[in-house]
């Protein structure tokens, strides 16, 4: 099923001209070296620390570790994370 829907989602980002992640709703992720990652497409703030975001997603969540996190922006869906960035990790909800 996931297949089929990422075929149909890469066919219509062609045919109509919009970028992949919008149709299939997939995460986008901005870093700026290891110091600032901005997240669009989330689906939900799941846990926050100094060292961990945790992001629920579509299909799965969004693992970041580092130190020294700062929520700098908080949106519906959209955050914007500063610190020092080690790990960036899709956790697999089938898995």
């Amino acid at each position: 099923m996931k297949k089929w829907q990422q075929r149909i989602g890469n066919w219509l980002s062609q045919q109509l001209d919009l970028p992949t992640d919008v149709i299939l709703e997939l995460p986008r992720i901005t870093t700026i070296g290891q110091i600032h990652a901005y997240v669009e497409n989330h689906k939900g703030l799941i846990s926050f620390s100094d060292e961990e975001l945790r992001l629920k997603l579509k299909q799965g969540q969004l693992l970041i570790k580092g130190k020294g996190f700062v929520l700098r922006m908080m949106l519906p869906e959209e955050i914007l994370l500063e610190g020092t960035i080690h790990e960036v990790t899709f956790i697999d909800q089938n898995v």
